[in-house]
């Protein structure tokens, strides 16, 4: 038997209804998930990739290799050269009501921007994308905020840096807010190719739609409370557990575990060790906000709740994720409104989906791109049924 025919995964019906878990569906050229090592880019460790200029970090993604120099100028000036929105979409979006989430908004904007600015063009509307989203995602806080009018795109600067400007967050300090959101753009850029918002826009993307439409569809699957909004709710969680205290905050876990409820920000599905991701974020609030209480309280949280999973048998992983200490930092540097906190974890995961569906539909198969995703199911207790004459 051939390499081709070899067999991965033996499906069992314990397998069925579980959300594809576990089971590999297609290969990703990008990144990959170890359970002990954690995320890495085109191989690198994310630890190592986590002060990296966004921009090559977003090169290494579409053209698996860090950039030389040279490289990563041209490719910045690229960047500068792809960032300008059509201002009728900026429009559109000042427009939504502010009823709707951010993530409704975030959206919306795709969705928008594909109607005015696509090429069709896989690779073009995918490297479009990633440098038109730093305003729109500013437009979106702006608008919905309350603000004021959208501050004026000065693409030069860089792209995240330009992305704080643009955002202009009142009381914030810029250059811990940019230190920050660069750190945080390179940690959530990508994460395999199997999790919800990248498997749902590369399957959306193998039906030939288009990348803006694909990336709509992924912020739609990243808009849930089990997967984007994770960051939202862990700072809920410590804001919940209302103490600092290291015993008050062990006691607080111990009474969720007994009445069943989730200990957010730890766990995860694959990993089986601390997520680097989390190690980086730590070491960061030790950098720039050390003596927010709400930081504070995220340290604590590490040490206590691993101590309290640790016991249960059933817990598979007690460690922090990246979203154990997220928010909280997001928190300490100026962010304080949690509901936006997965527009900017999608701000940066769609340049790895991007990265994605251009391989997928530009590289697989010697080019001719991956098949359109139909996966079989099984029919439970449905006989052939005839209408009746």
């Amino acid at each position: 038997m051939g390499d081709e025919n070899k067999v991965l995964f033996q499906i069992t019906e314990a397998n069925l209804d579980t959300g594809l878990r576990g089971m590999p569906v297609s290969t990703v050229f990008t990144s990959e998930v170890d359970p002990q090592d954690g995320l890495h880019y085109v191989g690198y460790p994310i630890a190592d990739l986590a002060d990296l200029d966004p921009e090559a970090a977003i090169f290494l993604l579409f053209h698996k290799h860090l950039p030389s120099e040279a490289e990563l100028a041209d490719f910045k000036a690229d960047l500068v050269r792809r960032s300008k929105v059509d201002p009728r979409v900026v429009a559109l979006i000042t427009a939504l009501p502010p009823e709707g989430h951010p993530m409704e908004w975030m959206i919306a904007a795709l969705n928008f921007a594909g109607m005015l600015c696509k090429t069709g063009d896989y690779r073009e509307d995918g490297l479009n994308v990633v440098a038109q989203m730093p305003e729109l995602v500013a437009a979106i806080y702006r608008g919905r905020s309350g603000w004021g009018a959208p501050i004026q795109s000065e693409p030069e600067r860089g792209l995240i840096e330009n992305f704080v400007h643009m955002m202009g967050v009142p009381g914030a300090d810029p250059a811990k807010l940019t230190r920050l959101m660069r750190v945080f753009y390179v940690l959530h850029m990508d994460h395999g190719g199997g999790n919800l918002s990248t498997f749902v826009g590369k399957a959306v993307a193998s039906g030939k739609s288009d990348m803006y439409a694909s990336l709509g569809a992924s912020m739609a699957g990243l808009y849930g409370p089990l997967h984007g909004r994770a960051n939202q709710e862990c700072l809920n969680f410590l804001d919940t557990c209302g103490t600092n205290d290291p015993d008050a905050v062990e006691a607080f876990v111990r009474s969720e575990m007994a009445a069943g409820r989730s200990i957010y920000g730890f766990g995860h599905a694959v990993l089986r060790a601390e997520d680097p991701r989390a190690g980086v974020q730590y070491n960061l609030g030790r950098e720039l906000c050390p003596d927010s209480e709400i930081f504070q309280r995220a340290l604590v949280m590490r040490e206590r709740a691993v101590k309290v999973l640790k016991e249960s048998p059933k817990v598979k992983n007690p460690y922090p994720n990246v979203d154990a200490v997220s928010g909280s930092l997001l928190q300490a540097c100026g962010l304080t409104d949690a509901e936006y906190y997965t527009v900017l974890f999608g701000l940066a995961r769609c340049s790895g989906i991007s990265a994605q569906i251009v391989d997928e539909r530009l590289v697989h198969r010697g080019g001719k791109g991956v098949a359109i995703y139909r996966p079989d199911d099984i029919p439970v207790n449905q006989p052939h049924r005839r209408l009746q004459a």
